[in-house]
């Protein structure tokens, strides 16, 4: 089994705020993980050694550097651990849900390492406006 999050998925929130984790992305999460806020309005989901992986990145950054202090702040200090119930799914605070302006209607979308949660519209939104595949291939350049 890879040990990348792949495939997208349409759900919604209920009114207590949980979500149902799509259940070829349990299989990873092993019962727990991290939601914390993502960079592009989404919130991003993240196995337990992924996002102490990503801590240990962090905290090898320059401290002095405000601006880095200012994005670890915002990253761990929203940040939520979940454990995931018998039905699969998760509470997303209120915070987590306003920042990425989910309301009801979500798009899950597994992002290589991490899990994406999108408000749908927001989602719809950002992928009519998202760059070409031109623009795409050019950043790219050299890795292919």
């Amino acid at each position: 089994m890879s040990d990348r999050f792949v495939g997208k998925y349409y759900n919604s929130i209920d009114q207590k705020n949980r979500i149902i984790v799509p259940s070829k992305h349990r299989e990873l999460l092993k019962g727990k993980c991290f939601v914390a806020k993502g960079l592009d309005k989404c919130l991003n989901i993240y196995t337990v050694e992924r996002w102490e992986a990503q801590m240990e990145k962090l905290d090898s950054l320059p401290q002095s550097d405000k601006r880095i202090r200012a994005f670890i702040r915002s990253l761990s200090g929203n940040a939520v651990e979940c454990n995931i119930d018998s039905q699969g799914r998760i509470v997303i605070t209120d915070e987590l849900m306003e920042y990425a302006g989910i309301t009801k209607e979500l798009v899950t979308i597994g992002s290589n390492k991490v899990i994406e949660v999108w408000d749908r519209n927001l989602f719809t939104e950002v992928n009519e406006n998202a760059y070409s595949e031109e623009e795409i291939a050019e950043a790219l350049t050299g890795l292919y």
